[in-house]
């Protein structure tokens, strides 16, 4: 599990960071493209987000039945 962990730590800090780049770029520019580019980044790190907390649910769930019935 800590390989999860830290894979999806990895993944969602690689979403974050190119989500706040180009909000940035867009705050000081004021290009559209920037905005749409960080809406995009911003919308993949909800998923993984969400991903890697269903994971981690029902990865706790199969790992106590398994416990239970094992």
């Amino acid at each position: 599990m800590t390989f999860f962990y830290w894979l999806m730590a990895l993944v969602m800090g690689a979403t974050l960071l190119p989500s706040a780049l180009f909000m940035g770029i867009y705050v000081f520019t004021g290009e559209d493209a920037a905005l749409q580019r960080a809406r995009g980044f911003w919308n993949f790190l909800r998923v993984f987000t969400l991903l890697c907390f269903n994971l981690l649910v029902w990865g706790h769930v199969a790992v106590a039945a398994w416990q239970l019935f094992h």
